[in-house]
């Protein structure tokens, strides 16, 4: 029945998923309602946020397995009751004024089912694009950048006209049908399909097909080196765009020289780079391969905060800026399909699941390191200093991760089978 299904059609549904859990960065329209309206501290508020990106990627850990068990639609429907139902609660935890069951709704029942949403569709569109892997997961990753952009003036207008309860009644229940109508439709594709393109290419020879260095479960995956230098790449690439997106505004008054007007636009625009870097980068890296594109995300970044300390110009302080918020986004996007590369996607769903730790982390440690280099200083400069160390392992790390996937590729074109060289590599 499968063989029926459109793969477009499959990337719009991921596309829908995604579209609806993305729209939790949309938060802070809620921030100064519910704080006015309510009385409730901001801290408190803010709290019920921190709660949902914990668990969004924590929840990917931890059910990493469940999603390959279950497959894809059962997994995006318990993603989507989970969601919608901690959106919609919401809103009845607004209209009782309890903000204990906000948290228990917005933080721990909307963000597993933003964890368990994220990865759900992932290595099912891998699976439909054997050769676009990266585009593939870059539209979808793109639909939960967007997200935000399309919530927010939608929920500040509805809140200023319906008021925030059934504001969070009406896009729960809109994210719960979104999802489903995504759900009902993804499916993997029968075991071995090809594009008919790629069907023809290989036939005829005239395009080979670059193979998986392996095909490994979950468990087996995490004790190779491999999962370790892809997850230490990750967790610096995210730190650091975290960093720069939690002070960019202050940063870019104090060291760029902008005005509060301008570096609040300069945010807004973060976010379409943010969203452009997910399918750009996504896309380049089906023709530059992923080992390569994250060297060049760590090239990018290095030159960004070697430069940024001693920068006059507030048009060049933007564009690095820009650049390495595209890097964060090209991180996430680029991931799922780095993974398929490197362990195949026998259980990508679990393997994802795992390195989306990094998400969790990466929260907690860029805003952290910035705080308290800042409240210590009192400047954001020795802040580059520090991460410019980190980018700098991080690109050692990427080199040797090409250079071993080169190796190992070299290695399966001998007549020796070389199935388990990716374990030998450890």
């Amino acid at each position: 029945m499968n063989t029926h299904k459109n793969r477009w059609l499959i990337a719009l549904s991921a596309i829908c998923i995604h579209l609806s859990i993305g729209a939790a960065y949309a938060y802070s329209v809620y921030t100064i309602p519910l704080v006015d309206s309510l009385g409730w501290a901001a801290s408190s508020v803010t709290l019920a946020f921190t709660v949902m990106m914990v668990l969004g990627g924590a929840s990917a850990a931890v059910f990493g397995r469940f999603v390959e068990k279950s497959g894809p639609r059962k997994s995006a429907i318990v993603a989507a009751l989970l969601f919608g139902l901690g959106q919609a609660g919401s809103g009845f935890a607004v209209a009782i004024d309890s903000l204990t069951l906000f948290i228990l709704t917005y933080g721990l029942l909307s963000g597993i089912g933003l964890g368990i949403g994220y990865i759900a569709p992932v290595s099912t569109l891998v699976k439909w694009f054997p050769d676009r892997r990266g585009l593939a997961t870059g539209m979808a990753v793109l639909g939960f950048g967007t997200g935000a952009l399309i919530t927010a003036p939608v929920a500040a207008g509805m809140m200023e006209t319906l008021g925030i309860s059934t504001t969070f009644y009406i896009l729960g229940t809109s994210y719960f049908v979104l999802m489903l109508l995504g759900a009902l439709y993804i499916a993997p594709p029968p075991k071995g399909w090809l594009p008919a393109g790629m069907k023809q290419s290989k036939a005829s020879g005239k395009e080979k097909v670059v193979n998986d260095l392996s095909s490994l479960t979950a468990k087996e995956a995490v004790k190779t080196k491999h999962f370790w230098m892809l997850w230490t790449i990750m967790i610096i690439n995210t730190s650091a765009g975290i960093m720069m997106i939690s002070v960019a505004s202050p940063m870019a008054q104090t060291i760029g020289g902008l005005s509060a007007a301008a570096a609040a636009v300069m945010v807004g625009l973060m976010g379409i780079f943010n969203g452009a870097g997910r399918i750009g980068w996504a896309a380049a890296s089906d023709y530059l391969s992923r080992p390569v594109v994250f060297i060049i995300f760590f090239i990018i970044q290095l030159i960004a905060f070697l430069t940024l300390p001693n920068i006059s110009s507030a048009i060049v302080f933007q564009v690095l800026i820009f650049l390495v918020v595209s890097c964060y986004g090209g991180g996430f996007s680029n991931l799922p399909a780095f993974i398929a590369d490197l362990f195949g996607t026998k259980e990508l769903g679990a393997i994802h699941g795992y390195l989306l730790t990094t998400w969790s982390l990466g929260g907690l440690i860029g805003p952290t390191l910035v705080s308290q280099i800042y409240s210590r200083t009192g400047s954001y400069i020795p802040v580059f200093y520090v991460f410019t160390c980190l980018i700098i392992a991080a690109l050692v790390i990427a080199v040797l991760l090409k250079a071993d996937v080169r190796r190992i590729r070299k290695q399966k074109r001998t007549p020796v089978a070389a199935n388990s060289a990716i374990r030998a590599s450890e």
